[in-house]
């Protein structure tokens, strides 16, 4: 099933996938970028105007789909954000036809998509145990148009989506496999001969072990060594590779694993182990610190290889021109590499420039103030849906809108699925799961309300939004008749998928009457 909701998924991103053939929004940096450094090895500057000016855009822009791609300079760019995320639309570009070919240039990210919808699924399936919900997790996001506008547009951050979503899933399966090694150590710690009981303090193992009269005790033990899994290092490597897309996977690295070691500590707890709060930091946090942090930074560094291969790249020679500046203790080509980083701390801490679709991040959640990526007026000939009405306005366009009704709905159930583990599902260790994806990808951005920032940046927060759908309808599973909770999620699924239906066009740039189009515009914010 899982499977079949990739695919369904994969379908809405994959359709159509070329058009338009054109750079639209930020493609003009990351496709360009990454056809150089499938080139050269690293990202080259463009000329900013060549050629004939097409429908007042970027000139170069126009060449380059329509397929005049070597007009770039043999000068290393100045760009802003890591290597990786370019170099995996450099692997498109590869694979799939070519730097004249915009279905290559957008595979990588549409690949990224729909491997996102199956390991939401898993995600999901693992945390409520729950086949019809994880179904529904996978159709939430196929039809979400944040999510298939950004799988089909070569920009950034669908990598650190799915990225961060993968290592998600690895580290609920490594609790998964904690749990069980603490459960079986227990048991065979308990029947060991001279075994010492203490009193508990209400959170150990209730119900009166070994028949104690009721009351709660904890072994005498700290229980076995679970810092280190197969699952935990893999997680590392995938956060490692987001914050090679963007810096802010670091927030995810640092809150996941905060996350992860005390469940840890949770399941030292529930097992029946004392202590369980001091053994998790020194033989839980400690241990699993001083090899992920490790891990983290080599593959974030691995992700810069090209940066030092090339004598010519950016920066590369800034301190053998700068003597005495910068960290003078470092060898030169780690002076400049330290140098170029603050250079690009400096940039997105201090970025202000205004644009007219700049959104306050405080808004996400609610597509307040959506990103218009690409719209061509007056076409001619009545193609697509146009031909519903011949001879009038024919508009195409591509609005990074969130389904509203599945944004809407996820930013109600975070509220409700809070209070629900608050004061309902006492000590229910899901809320961290459903939760992480936005202390991690929503709640750091509050520090940056003046920067300049935009509405599809929250892509990363989307599986967070679904998951806190599926949680209350876990939590209503059990609350209300099998019949009302069927027809309550009948609802909200019909509502969602026919709003899908409507606003596909206008998040894949299918050709409508202007009229049509207007009619998406709800809000004076979404034009």
């Amino acid at each position: 099933m899982p499977l079949l909701m990739a695919a369904f998924g994969g379908l809405l991103r994959f359709v159509r996938l070329g058009s338009p053939h054109a750079i639209v929004f930020d493609e003009t940096y990351y496709v360009k970028d990454a056809y150089t450094m499938l080139m050269t090895g690293e990202p080259r500057n463009w000329p900013k105007d060549v050629g004939t000016a097409v429908s007042g855009e970027n000139q170069t822009n126009a060449l380059f789909a329509a397929g005049d791609t070597d007009r770039w300079y043999n000068t290393a760019e100045y760009v802003v954000h890591p290597p990786v995320g370019k170099w995996l639309i450099a692997a498109g570009l590869k694979l799939f036809g070519g730097a004249d070919s915009s279905f290559a240039w957008r595979a990588s990210t549409a690949i990224a998509g729909t491997v996102a919808i199956l390991i939401l699924c898993r995600v999901v399936l693992r945390l409520f145990r729950n086949l019809p919900i994880a179904v529904m997790a996978g159709f939430l996001m196929s039809v979400d148009g944040l999510g298939i506008t950004m799988s089909r547009t070569g920009l950034l951050d669908n990598f650190i989506m799915v990225l961060t979503l993968g290592a998600l899933s690895l580290l609920l399966i490594h609790r998964d496999w904690a749990r069980a090694r603490l459960h079986d150590a227990f048991e065979r710690d308990s029947r060991r001969r001279g075994v010492r009981w203490l009193p508990g303090s209400g959170l150990g193992r209730a119900g009166g072990l070994d028949g104690r009269g009721g009351r709660e005790w904890v072994l005498d033990a700290t229980g076995p060594f679970i810092a280190l899994s197969p699952w935990r290092v893999g997680a590392a490597i995938l956060l490692g590779l987001a914050t090679g897309v963007k810096w802010s996977g670091t927030y995810f690295f640092a809150v996941f694993c905060v996350i992860s070691v005390i469940w840890d500590a949770w399941e030292r707890r529930r097992a029946g182990y004392r202590s369980w709060l001091s053994t998790g930091l020194w033989k839980d946090a400690l241990p699993a610190a001083l090899y992920m942090v490790p891990i983290y930074v080599l593959t974030y560094l691995a992700g810069w290889a090209g940066w030092f291969i090339h004598p010519d790249s950016y920066m590369h020679n800034w301190a053998v021109n700068h003597p005495g500046e910068g960290v003078t203790w470092l060898p030169d080509s780690w002076r400049s590499f330290v140098e170029y980083h603050r250079q690009m701390w400096q940039f997105h801490t201090t970025l202000t420039t205004h644009h007219d679709y700049m959104a306050n991040p405080l808004t996400w959640p609610l597509q307040v103030r959506p990103t218009s990526f690409y719209w061509e007026d007056h076409l001619t000939g009545n193609p697509g849906l146009c031909a519903l009405n011949p001879g009038g306005r024919c508009v195409a366009a591509i609005t990074s809108i969130g389904n509203p009704f599945l944004w809407w709905a996820g930013s109600l159930c975070v509220v409700i699925a809070i209070i629900v583990a608050a004061f309902v599902r006492r000590g229910d260790w899901r809320i961290w799961a459903v939760l992480a994806g936005l202390l991690a990808g929503w709640l750091p951005w509050a520090q940056y309300l003046n920067r300049t920032t935009f509405t599809f940046y929250s892509i990363v927060i989307l599986p967070a939004m679904i998951l806190a759908i599926c949680y209350v309808a876990d939590w209503l599973r059990g609350m209300i008749s099998a019949r009302a909770y069927h027809v309550t999620c009948g609802v909200v699924l019909g509502v969602i998928g026919l709003a899908a239906v409507f606003w596909y066009p206008i998040w894949t740039a299918i050709p409508v009457p202007y009229e049509f189009w207007l009619s998406h515009m709800w809000f004076d914010s979404w034009i």
